[in-house]
């Protein structure tokens, strides 16, 4: 495949089982050092990097390369060495393990995420669970699964759709690490909502499945982290914007990457409808 090509739905559906081993082989990769002992050491943005991100980086790109041949890669670990592809045309974003914080303090909320970007749009993404094995996957406009995670790859898939709004008990995810006022405030002009707390973009995975209907990160974060669970949401049926509805562009290099902030949706009637 050329490296200004954009790539299509189409060819991305056709590459989704190979993404899907490969995120596989880097969520076994993760789970085999995570058996040896956690240790870290701090970037240069004073974030957390362990054993366990590198080793995973290293497979995924290494797959990736066999897959997608000529597809730049943005990969988190990658960026941090100040590593940045010429992006022409479609691209890859990686996050080898989202959630490192929650990694380190042994929790289960971490995630391997692989976004295909088409058009400056997420069309197509991947994102394990290792510790719970689990794995969401879609392509937009073709399809969303939910899947049970093994070392080479998933079975069991089962589709999964986004729902509309609920008349009663809507439920927000929010981040952990990140919930502030201005989140605190988002929500509070909405109907009620019972708040659901965790780490990563498996909070993304929740919308897609049809169990929560709202998540807002009202600060900074980096592409990678949310491309995948981007456009597994819109694969299901759901929606990503910013804050003022309007679409999340991808691809900013000049920008580091960065998307100050973004509200994912399970009916995209509500990205639309005014705020008190």
């Amino acid at each position: 495949m050329s490296p200004v090509s954009e790539i299509t739905p189409a060819q991305a559906a056709a590459a989704l089982d190979a993404l899907t081993a490969i995120v596989a082989r880097a969520s076994a990769i993760i789970l085999e050092v995570a058996e040896g002992g956690l240790s870290h050491r701090l970037k240069g943005d004073r974030s957390p990097v362990t054993a366990a991100d590198e080793a995973s980086e290293a497979a995924i790109l290494e797959g990736l390369a066999q897959v997608l041949p000529g597809v730049p890669v943005v990969a988190e670990e990658m960026t941090a060495k100040g590593k940045v592809p010429a992006l022409h045309g479609s691209f890859i974003l990686v996050d080898p393990l989202d959630g490192t914080k929650e990694f380190i303090a042994g929790r289960d909320e971490y995630t391997v995420n692989i976004a295909v970007v088409s058009g400056g749009v997420p069309i197509a993404g991947v994102i394990s669970a290792p510790k719970r094995g689990d794995l969401w996957r879609g392509v937009v406009g073709i399809k969303a699964e939910h899947l049970h995670l093994t070392p080479t790859g998933a079975d069991r898939a089962r589709p999964i759709k986004a729902r509309r709004w609920p008349a009663q008990a809507p439920v927000a995810v929010v981040s952990r690490s990140h919930y502030d006022p201005a989140t605190d405030a988002f929500l509070s002009r909405l109907p009620p909502v019972t708040h659901d707390s965790s780490g990563s973009s498996i909070k993304f995975c929740r919308i897609a499945e049809g169990v929560a209907d709202v998540y807002p990160r009202l600060g900074t974060t980096c592409e990678w982290d949310i491309a995948a669970g981007h456009a597994i949401v819109a694969a299901a049926g759901g929606i990503v914007t910013t804050p003022e509805g309007t679409p999340l562009s991808y691809g900013r290099a000049a920008a580091n990457f960065r998307v100050p902030s973004f509200i994912a949706w399970g009916d995209p009637a509500m990205a639309a409808s005014p705020k008190p």
